[in-house]
C-alpha cells in the first residue's frame, strides 16, 4: 500500500489518546488523503468532544453533526465495544485499511481485572478477524496496536496483547487476501495514563513526585513517532510482521528530573506497582533469531513457517532490545520532552 489516498480507513478505539493521534494525521493528509475515516469506539462522551474539537465549535447545536470541510475526508462515529461481534460486523464493511486501538492497556487495572483485559484485548481481537474474514472483503489490512509488555510478559496486560499478535499472526492463514500485520512499541509519552503526564501533574501541585524504584527504565517515545510506526507498517509490512521502531530509553528518574527542573520538589519512591517491570523489552533473545532491519525499524518475521517465505539469513540483532540498555541522560531528556511538547503543539494547530 503505497499511501492512504482514497481509502476507507476505520480506527477501533479511535477516541484513545493514541486513536486520536492517528485520526488527526489522517484527517491532515500526511499519508494521502483518505476517502472517509471512521471512528469506533464504546465512548459517547469522547465521541461527542471529538466531534466538536473536529468542527471547529466550542459548545453542541442540535442541527450539527459534523461541520465538512473541502480540504479534509469527511469523519464518521460509530458508538460500539469491540467485545460485540454484531457491532463489529455492522461497523467493517465498506472500509479498506483497519487500525485496531482498542484495548484495555493500564497495567495495574488488568492485573485487577484480568478478566476484562481479555474479553477486550483478545476476545475483541478475534470479534475483529471474525468480522473482517466474513463481512469485510475489501478490507486490504488490519494493522493491530501492541505493547513492549508483550515480549515476555509478566503482567496481564502483556499477555492479552501478546495473545493479540498471535491471533492477528495467524489470521493470514484464512481465505482471503486481507492482511493482517501489528506493531509494537514502548511508553508513549503524552497518552493517557502514562508516566509523563502523571509525573506533570505531581510537579503541578508542587509535589511529591513518586517514583517507583530507581532502577526502572522506559522505551520512550511521542504520540506523533508512535503513528509514524503504524503508517510505516501499512506500507511495508508483510503478512505476520510486527514492526518495532528504534527509539531511545532513559531511567525513569532521570525523566523525573528532566521534568522538575530547577523546582524545588521532592521525588520518593514507592515500590513495584502491581504486574510491572524494571526493565521493558521490545524484541526478546528468543525473537532476535527471526528479527530483520528494515529501515529505520526492526521487524519481527511470523513464527508461522507458512509466512516465512524466505530465508532470514543472519541475525539482525546481537542481542535482546531491552530498555535496560539507556541511552538519554537528564539533559538529553530535557531536549526531547521540550521537542515532545512543541510536536504536540504544532499537530493541535494542524486543522486550526
Amino acid at each position: 500500500m503505497e499511501d492512504l489516498t482514497g481509502a476507507r480507513v476505520l480506527v477501533t478505539g479511535g477516541t484513545g489518546s493514541l486513536g486520536h493521534a492517528i485520526v488527526r494525521r489522517l484527517m491532515a493528509g500526511d499519508w494521502g488523503l483518505p476517502q472517509y475515516v471512521t471512528i469506533f469506539s464504546r465512548d459517547e462522551a469522547k465521541q461527542h468532544y471529538m466531534r466538536l474539537w473536529y468542527a471547529k465549535r466550542l459548545k453542541a447545536t442540535d442541527d450539527i453533526v459534523y461541520e465538512q470541510h473541502e480540504e479534509r475526508p469527511p469523519l464518521r462515529f460509530i458508538i460500539g465495544d469491540v467485545r460485540d461481534y454484531r457491532a463489529l460486523s455492522r461497523a467493517v464493511p465498506g472500509h479498506d485499511v483497519i487500525i485496531h486501538a482498542a484495548a484495555m492497556k493500564q497495567v495495574p487495572i488488568c492485573e485487577y481485572f484480568p478478566a476484562e483485559a481479555v474479553a477486550t484485548n483478545v476476545d475483541g481481537t478475534k470479534n475483529l478477524v471474525r468480522a473482517v474474514h466474513e463481512h469485510g472483503h475489501d478490507v486490504k489490512v488490519v494493522v493491530g496496536i501492541s505493547t513492549d509488555k508483550a515480549c515476555k510478559p509478566v503482567n496481564v496486560l502483556g499477555m492479552t496483547k501478546g495473545i493479540m499478535e498471535r491471533i492477528l499472526t495467524e489470521a493470514n492463514l484464512l481465505p482471503g487476501s486481507t492482511r493482517y500485520i501489528s506493531v509494537r512499541y514502548g511508553n508513549v509519552v503524552a497518552s493517557r495514563g502514562s508516566v509523563v503526564p502523571l509525573l506533570q501533574s505531581q510537579i503541578m501541585r508542587g509535589g511529591p513526585v513518586t517514583i517507583t524504584t530507581p532502577d526502572m527504565t522506559r522505551f520512550l517515545l511521542s504520540l506523533d513517532q508512535a503513528v509514524d510506526v503504524v503508517f510505516e507498517a501499512l506500507h511495508h509490512a508483510g503478512p505476520g510482521e510486527c514492526y518495532i521502531p528504534r527509539v531511545p530509553s532513559a531511567k525513569i528518574v532521570d525523566v523525573a528530573k528532566a521534568l522538575i527542573g530547577d523546582q524545588d520538589i521532592p521525588m520518593i519512591f514507592t515500590g513495584i506497582r502491581p504486574g510491572e517491570k524494571i526493565h521493558e523489552i521490545l524484541v526478546s533473545e528468543e525473537e532476535r533469531y527471526r528479527t530483520i532491519e528494515r529501515g529505520n525499524y526492526y521487524v519481527i518475521r511470523p513464527m508461522l513457517p507458512e509466512l516465512t517465505e524466505d530465508d532470514l539469513g543472519s541475525c539482525g540483532l546481537p542481542r535482546a532490545y531491552s530498555s535496560e540498555h539507556t541511552s538519554l541522560n537528564v539533559e538529553e531528556l530535557t531536549r526531547l520532552l521540550q521537542e515532545f511538547v512543541a510536536r504536540e503543539k504544532e499537530l493541535d494547530d494542524m486543522l486550526a
